[in-house]
């Protein structure tokens, strides 16, 4: 198994909002009683009924006269069965059955529900729009519990399906208990006003609960003043109910912001909604229908100190409220609660309390109005034309979520033309075609698809057409032509059979609702549809507008927007950092160790540390190192303070540590970490001691939960000791703390907090004994955290039986499940989670169906909704189930680069750089040098190998008697010099190996493998390398064939002819070589005037020179003259138009470490270095600039001397 890769598995599970579920034994005693069983037949009523025998009387549950139920005409889906309670009741379940003795059964259907049998809504459980599960036989009674419960008169079941082997069949019974209701009605010109009782005390906390049903879009429901502008408003905007809260005049000292909350959408519908407002001191809790939104606000609860009174339906008082010329409400509240006072029962007793304005009644009239809703896109509505007049007029209303479909279609007679009315990105467009001229088209409107209801008003006579959306209109002259009124209109689609200009169309069909249609003068009457006796439809659903809002509540996550259609929904996800259809998964790492195994160097990065869950993604900086991966995270306090001496007792320092992550983000970080540290660094004069004489402590640091700590350097709680103290090398065994000596000289304590469960240090207090000239300074480190538990926890499968038990999950609206795993077989289970009904499974099966088994193999990193499972833990107390899994190289083993080699750990992988010309995590960090003018670099092959005797050629040991067939050599360089000897490696026998800069600065390869035969020379003339870029080469020698590549594109091949092998290989030489004996003439020349630049990544088979000269790990085998120093990358300088400054060194110092920082120790100050490297650079630059000067002089004196050394000569020669 250990050759196989792992594999990544992220399932998003969009789930359903709900699951159907029998009532139970614990239903509500005092609210469950039969409703229907005790009704007079005449308040049962169909669509149609099939005979006498099967009438809607008959539908009684359990009971057996007539024919056993009701059973329509027609068995399609534009049947319903009504009943009338007689007056509104609470409704809190149902029960249906088929047919007595019949093969006749409903298996779905809709519950609608209405207050005057006109208007109707359908009953949506948590907002799904599936209907109800039926039955599956004739006599059986299904039970629905209704949650929540409604209230209504009338109720209508919709079959949507049916036994197909027979017809509609239905009893029902309809369950709940009588309804109280006080009712007012507002006709949008009036108002009430109540004047609460002045009592010395104020309430602890108002509450106001009430019912409406909107006529219009827009009112205020209730609006409540304070003396100085201050303010609560309720108000209906767009079918939305807005909360405000406002604290007032902007000149009175108050930093409180005005706060608006919205909720609901829809609530124009003519249907009853509930609202409770709760406001507890600065506390708000607002509720619409089943949805609240709590919110606490800033500042003190002044800003809600309001007069006694209140105002419902609108504002009653014209000189008080100037800035609030809003529209006044428009429909009926029911229930109107204030404080558990019944204000409508005040109103109606006419009690001193109530001021009523305007007309104020307590009845609710029922809306006239008989809505329209197609259904889908295939959806007509056919309707007779007014033929035979002289123009086209026709108006209605509509509301839609889609942004384009067809309105209206209709024929002109005798073949005078055609209109369409459509709309197109949210834009109604009208096009007439006249028979010999072009299409005349107008468009109105904007944004028409925001679920609002929109009128339209369309005419076309004689010489012009215009169109009204609203308030907009546009007008379109015609040339002057008899516009003769056609037959038919059609609403929606069309007939399948249509073929008029613009019928067909790939807009499709309108989705929407219409209402108050009417062509020429005359109101259209839906209900005369519905009956037959008028047009004719499809696909409609007649009396009942079916708009949903798709987005409220909204499923979209971590902040993305919600659009929709009629018939979905979608999510855009841009800038939120999450991805997925409901914006559910994370676009981040879940930590710097998932980072590091995706190949990433150390760097700052997001990382998401709960994954999908509720907190958002944070910067933080990595730091890859060869064991671990480290999180670092800043805070923005100071980086030192300093402490003097204080009066005894009194604070010398208080200091607070921000972080640029929240709370939550941090403890998550801290969580999912193995460890995590903070280091304090405290040097101390003549310091304080660490407690009072009285044992009192004088200094603590808080943590993240503001706990505070007494405790320092990971010791136990209240232990009060330093590190050294723990460790027992205090500079004075005295104390527990070096600081605590109070000697009159500097000392120094490292303390490191490492219990993660309280980090990170949000503040450190420290207070002093008395000590007037005590004198100290701190500085708090970073976060640091190592690694990721969960990333590695993982367990192996033995067997097909073998599995791990958690407790269920519960997906509840989505849920994602994201693991790794790894196998060899084809089929299994990896995952089963099981409800009472549903279950959700995740296996992995091959080309053909098999039994289910379980799963052979590896899982790790199993996190459910971002939460990860101890598989581990679980696994260690499981038969069959082991701890851990191996072969982690096998997936991440690529990692290792240059050369590097995978190394397997029990919790992952670790590259061994040790046979490669790079370092680092993943052996990718270059090692370069700068070469001054002169220096060299001398490897010495005999140090580094041992005889072996069973090794190839390639990794065998190199020695007097040893031979060479194959090397790999592998080098980088940077510069403007030519000649130039990049690599010169030599033998015991005169043989060797150069590999130089021409004058021309073309690449030249020199073999001498016969000490008595010329040298193989090869010129490779690929450009002038000597241009300042970095170049890459590699040469691989097998026997007399030599492949050479250039920057990892350009390649050549040659063959040797001087010989095959290189015997007893003595050194490897960069730079200036002193001794080149038996070299040809280039070589010598090149070889003197040696290198000025920069190398790197120099390999010679396994010999890495750089490397053991700049990365020493055992006896030194590199002799370095003249000046080398290390650089972090040969590729990073100045432009290429500088060489100087190109090529001068980043780093000065010589052969010590230099780079990232050490291999498996934390970066700290990763983001500070900048100014000591930019000091370093410029002091480098200054160095090389005085060195060129004194050699400029110098070569200008020795040349003045020369001269002067001629001259005497010649005039001796003429004497």
């Amino acid at each position: 198994m250990a050759s196989v890769a792992w594999a990544v598995l992220k399932v998003l599970l969009l789930l359903p909002t709900q699951t159907w579920s029998p009532v139970g034994a614990g239903n509500p005693p005092d609210c469950d009683a039969p409703l229907a069983s005790a009704l007079p037949r005449s308040s049962f009523s169909s669509s149609s009924e099939l005979s006498s025998s099967h009438g809607p009387g008959f539908s009684r549950l359990n009971r057996r006269d007539g024919a056993g139920g009701w059973t329509p005409l027609v068995s399609n889906k534009y049947q319903w069965l009504q009943i009338d309670l007689g007056e509104r009741m609470e409704v809190t379940a149902v029960a249906t059955q088929g047919g007595y003795g019949s093969s006749d059964w409903v298996t779905s259907y809709l519950l609608m529900f209405s207050d005057g049998g006109r208007n109707w809504k359908q009953y949506r459980r948590e907002e799904s729009i599936w209907g109800f599960p039926g039955n599956t036989n004739a006599d059986s009674v299904v039970h629905y519990r209704l949650q929540p419960p409604f209230e209504a008169r009338f109720l209508r079941f919709l079959p949507l399906a049916w036994n197909p082997r027979g017809r509609i069949g239905m009893r029902i019974e309809v369950y709940g208990c009588a309804y109280k209701s006080e009712v007012v009605y507002f006709d949008g010109q009036s108002a009430l006003l109540y004047r609460l009782d002045k009592k010395p005390l104020k309430p602890i906390r108002d509450v106001i609960s009430l019912k409406f049903k909107a006529m219009q879009s827009n009112g205020i429901l209730l609006h409540r003043e304070g003396q100085h502008g201050n303010h609560i408003t309720l108000e209906l905007i767009k079918g939305k109910l807005v909360f405000f809260l406002n604290s007032g005049n902007a000149k009175l000292p108050s930093t409180i912001a005005p706060v608006t909350l919205t909720l609901g959408s829809l609530l124009d519908d003519q249907h009853w909604h509930s609202v409770l407002i709760e406001l507890l001191d600065t506390q708000v809790n607002f509720t619409v229908d089943k949805h609240t939104h709590h919110f606490q606000a800033k500042g003190d609860s002044s800003y809600l100190d309001l007069n006694f009174e209140i105002s419902f339906g609108g504002i009653p008082t014209p000189g008080r409220s100037r800035a609030f010329r809003r529209k006044s409400f428009h429909g009926c509240l029911e229930n109107l609660y204030y404080n558990g006072v019944d204000v409508t029962e005040l109103a109606k007793k006419h009690k001193p309390q109530i001021l009523m304005m305007g007309n104020v009644s307590f009845s609710c009239p029922q809306p006239q109005t008989v809505p329209v809703t197609f259904l889908s896109s295939r959806s007509y509505l056919a309707l007779p034309g007014n033929s035979g007049e002289d123009k086209v007029s026709v108006t209605f209303q509509f509301r839609t979520w889609n942004r384009a479909g067809h309105l209206l279609f209709g024929e002109l007679r005798r073949g005078s033309g055609s209109f369409v009315l459509f709309l197109k990105d949210g834009k109604l467009k009208l096009s007439l075609f006249q028979p010999g001229q072009s299409p005349r088209n107008v468009t109105a409107g904007a944004g028409l698809n925001d679920g609002q209801w929109h009128s339209v008003s369309f005419s076309a006579k004689w010489s012009h057409m215009n169109v009204v959306v609203d308030d907009d209109t546009a007008v379109q002259p015609l040339v002057a032509v008899l516009i003769d009124s056609g037959d038919t209109y059609y609403f929606g689609g069309c007939l399948d059979n249509s073929s008029g200009s613009g019928c067909k169309s790939p807009l499709g069909g309108f989705q929407g609702c219409l209402r108050l249609i009417t062509i020429g003068d005359k109101a259209v009457d839906p209900i005369l549809v519905q009956q037959g006796a008028l047009g004719s439809f499809r696909d409609l659903q007649i009396d009942s507008c079916g708009i949903t809002d798709r987005c409220l509540p909204s499923y979209c996550e971590h902040g993305g927007e919600c659009s929709q259609s009629w018939d979905t929904f979608s999510c855009d996800c841009l800038g939120t950092g999450y991805t997925g259809e409901t914006c559910h998964s994370s676009l981040y790492e879940q930590s710097c160790e998932a980072h590091k195994h995706r190949g990433n160097p150390s760097g700052l990065y997001y990382i998401d540390a709960d994954g999908s869950g509720p907190l958002g993604p944070f910067l933080v900086y990595c730091n890859m190192t060869a064991d671990a991966a480290w999180t670092v995270v800043q805070h923005g306090g100071p980086d030192a303070v300093t402490l003097r001496g204080a009066p005894s007792g009194h604070p010398r320092s208080a200091v607070s540590f921000a972080y640029a992550a929240g709370a939550g983000q941090l403890r998550s970080a801290v969580n999912l970490a193995e460890r995590c540290e903070q280091r304090l660094a405290l040097r101390c004069g003549t310091a304080r001691r660490p407690d009072s004489r009285d044992g009192t402590p004088l200094s603590w640091w808080v943590g993240r939960t503001n706990e505070t700590h007494t405790s320092w350097g990971g010791s136990l709680p209240d232990a009060q000791k330093c590190t050294c103290g723990l460790e027992g090398n205090c500079i004075d065994s005295q104390y527990y703390c070096n600081c605590d000596a109070g000697r009159n000289e500097w000392t120094s304590d490292t303390i490191v907090l490492s219990q993660k469960e309280h980090l990170p240090v949000t503040q450190i207090v420290m207070t002093d004994a008395g000590r007037p000239h005590s004198e100290a300074a701190y500085t708090l480190g970073p976060l640091l955290c190592r690694g990721d538990q969960s990333f590695w926890n993982s367990a192996s499968f033995n067997t097909e039986t073998s599995y791990l038990h958690f407790p269920a999950f519960h997906g509840e609206l989505t849920a994602d499940v994201c693991f790794f795993f790894k196998t060899t077989v084809s089929s299994g289970v990896f995952m089963e989670n099981l409800g009472i009904t549903d279950f959700i499974r995740i296996e992995l099966r091959g080309g053909t169906a098999t039994r289910q088994r379980g799963f052979l193999g590896c899982i790790r990193s199993l996190q459910l909704n971002g939460v990860a499972l101890d598989l581990e833990e679980r696994a260690t107390v499981t038969p069959g189930v082991e701890p851990g899994c191996a072969g982690h190289c096998s997936t991440y083993g690529h990692l290792c680069r240059n050369g590097g080699r995978c190394r397997e750990k029990r919790r992952g992988v670790t590259c061994d750089c040790a046979f490669s010309a790079y370092d680092g995590p993943f052996c990718s960090n270059e090692i370069s040098a700068y070469f001054a003018t002169g220096s060299s670099m001398t490897y010495h092959f005999q140090e580094h190998y041992t005889l072996s005797e069973n090794s190839s050629s390639l990794v065998s040991s190199l020695h007097r008697d040893v031979t060479l067939t194959r090397e790999m050599i592998t080098l980088s360089f940077r510069t403007t010099r030519t000649p130039s000897l990049l690599l010169y490696v030599s033998s015991f026998y005169e043989e060797y190996l150069s590999v130089i800069l021409a004058n021309n600065g073309s690449l030249q390869i020199r073999y001498k493998l016969d000490r008595h035969q010329n040298p193989d020379a090869f010129t490779f003339d690929f450009k002038n390398m000597a241009d300042g870029q970095l170049h890459q080469v590699k040469i691989n020698r097998e026997e007399a064939v030599v492949m050479v590549e250039v920057n990892q594109s350009t390649k050549k091949q040659v063959i040797l002819s001087s010989g095959t092998e290189f015997n007893a290989v003595k050194s490897l030489i960069l730079g200036k070589v002193l001794e080149a004996a038996g070299a040809d003439p280039d070589t010598r020349r090149a070889a003197t005037s040696g290198f000025t630049g920069c190398l790197s990544a120099v390999r010679f088979g396994r010999a890495a020179p750089l490397k053991a000269a700049l990365r020493p790990s055992g006896p030194s085998r590199v002799t370095v003259r003249g000046h080398v120093a290390p650089m972090a990358r040969c590729a990073a300088g100045a432009a290429s138009g500088s060489p100087a400054r190109e090529l001068a060194p980043r780093l000065a110092g010589g052969a010590g470490r230099s780079g990232p920082a050490d291999e498996g120790e934390p970066l700290v100050n990763a983001d500070r270095r900048d100014s000591a490297v930019i000091g370093g650079v410029i002091a480098v630059v200054i160095f090389i600039l005085l060195c060129i000067t004194a050699i400029a002089i110098r070569i200008y004196q020795q040349r003045k001397l020369r001269k002067e050394n001629e001259s005497k000569v010649s005039k001796k020669e003429e004497c």
